[in-house]
């Protein structure tokens, strides 16, 4: 298995080329830190439903789970000191901790958060539903043995091994099942509360979410690592990224991580700077609707694969966001395939058109969130698919319009992102190709793959065959054909750009390592002068 972390500091490496003008002293409070990014995405904090990257980063500090993963993609002990696998199933010991209110985490805490992600059955409960655990059955296989003794059983679709990477993501934290429970209105398990609380142990405490503005966290003093470093953690919403790059440069923020490429490279070279490139074993998609009478037809979808310029948008637009990748794995992997020979060919897109019966093209719409570096890369995809003939509109629009519309299938053409939840090519693809009930009826807004509406029974199969897969080199086999299978049905779900995560870093910050998962924790970040 490769490795995240030869990429981490390879990107840390580009960017820290120390050579320049001296830094400029931050202006930020020493035992503040003040991150400046676009909060677009953020509707909820709750961990048991939201799912987008920058919620992801800030409950990743509120909460705490059972494992995590460190930058190699390790799994590694979080609040379970120790745990133990047998053929059926995995008993987990606790450590002696505290939420922010006092309560001591306990086993039953684990066992309300596990049931109350499936009883919500959101788009945050598909990485464990899509492997057998479900409203119905949770209660019977996740059980409190004692205070300090969880035990969850494996269903008959997933290996212990693959399990551990599911429990190990944000929606898998535990909530403070006594301080929820004050909460609950009308049997929503707190989730009106819980979107702008929270109820966690983790090394910070939310003290205010003002949606498009700002989060501030607070240390946790009940922590059970000890005090963090910082005594608070200012999150902006700073979207615009000239904005951004002022701010950082006046000493207003201490970190960026929503810069256009053009005023990320205005940091290169300065030695009061550090840029981190993150990988995130994720990608910047095309999905198209293949519930549209255009793009239900594969030609369609192979001449619109023709009818994007990978390699001259990475050059002008993607830059430090993305490299030209489209299989969903990135190429570093163990047993990722080569690249399709999927390049921009506009005589090849027309023939294809004229071949789906489309010769004199058509018209779609392109959703997308306003926000860097989507806007950009909307707009090279409608120049460069309209030279094969299609005619693009872009509709932007906010975090909750765009993915509200991707959940409901109200769309042509969107361009999501996504992440890897364990560094394999199953962490990476399961959500490419994956997709058990394509039916409107099933409303599985949290796959990814039925949102394009695009019915893969065959991919869907192989991808259930290699998550029970025990032997390594079987799973690697399996892990081939879902790549293989995955180009020749001309996907509804495209990838078009491994995603990487920029982030500018002033000098004096320390300790601070994105993480590819991006649950970054913030716990043991300094900066020099506050040392």
């Amino acid at each position: 298995m490769k490795s995240f972390s030869r990429h981490v500091f390879a990107g840390i490496a580009f960017g820290a080329l120390a050579l320049a003008a001296p830094a400029t002293n931050a202006a930020t409070p020493k035992n503040q830190l003040v991150i400046g990014t676009s909060l677009a995405q953020v509707l909820s904090l709750d961990p048991q439903q939201a799912t987008e990257a920058k919620a992801l980063e800030i409950m990743a500090n509120l909460y705490d789970r059972l494992v995590s993963t460190d930058v190699d993609g390790k799994v590694i002990p979080q609040l379970a000191e120790s745990w133990t696998i047998d053929d059926k199933g995995i008993t987990f010991k606790l450590r002696e901790a505290k939420f922010g209110s006092g309560n001591p985490v306990t086993a039953n805490d684990f066992v309300y958060s596990l049931t109350r992600l499936l009883k919500l059955n959101q788009s945050a409960a598909s990485n464990l539903t899509r492997v057998g655990y479900n409203g119905d059955n949770v209660e019977q296989l996740v059980k409190a043995i004692d205070d300090r003794t969880l035990r969850v059983d494996l269903t008959d679709k997933v290996t212990a091994e693959l399990l551990l990477y599911r429990l190990a993501i944000v929606v898998a934290s535990a909530v403070d099942s006594v301080e929820v429970k004050k909460h609950v209105v009308n049997d929503d398990y707190g989730n009106q509360w819980l979107r702008t609380n929270s109820a966690g142990s983790g090394p910070f405490t939310l003290n205010r979410w003002s949606p498009n503005e700002m989060v501030i966290l607070d240390a946790n003093p009940n922590y059970v690592g000890g005090p963090p470093k910082m005594r608070r953690v200012i999150v902006r919403h700073v979207p615009e990224s000239q904005v951004e790059r002022l701010m950082l440069d006046r000493g207003d923020i201490d970190i960026a991580s929503a810069l256009t490429a053009a005023d990320l490279k205005t940091f290169e070279g300065n030695k009061g700077y550090v840029i981190q490139r993150v990988p995130t074993g994720g990608f910047y998609v095309l999905s198209m609707n293949a519930g549209n009478k255009y793009l239900s037809n594969p030609k369609v979808r192979e001449a619109i694969a023709y009818g994007i310029d990978y390699a001259g948008i990475e050059k002008t637009i993607m830059g430090p966001y993305g490299k030209a990748r489209t299989v969903p794995v990135p190429e570093n992997y163990e047993y990722a395939i080569k690249n399709p020979d999927w390049h921009l060919d506009v005589e090849k897109g027309k023939a294809l058109l004229a071949e789906a019966g489309f010769k004199d093209g058509f018209t779609l719409t392109l959703k997308t969130i306003a926000q860097t570096p989507r806007i950009d890369l909307a707009t090279a995809i409608q120049a460069s698919l309209g030279q094969i003939g299609i005619k693009v509109d872009i509709q932007q629009g906010n975090g909750s319009e765009i993915i509200a519309a991707h959940r409901a299938r109200d769309f042509d053409l969107l361009i999501p992102q996504t992440s890897a939840y364990m560094p394999n090519v199953l962490g990476s693809m399961e959500q490419f190709t994956s997709n058990p009930d394509n039916s409107l009826e099933a409303n599985n807004a949290g796959n990814f793959v039925w949102r394009s509406a695009w019915d893969i029974p065959e991919l869907t199969a192989l991808t259930a065959k290699a998550s029970i897969e025990p032997d390594a080199a079987k799973r690697g086999a399996l892990f081939v054909e879902m790549q293989e299978k995955f180009v020749v049905q001309s996907p509804a779900v495209l990838p078009m750009f491994e995603r990487f995560e920029p982030i500018v870093l002033n000098a004096d910050v320390k300790g601070y390592v994105g993480h590819p998962s991006q649950t970054t924790r913030l716990e043991n970040v300094t900066k020099s002068d506050a040392e």
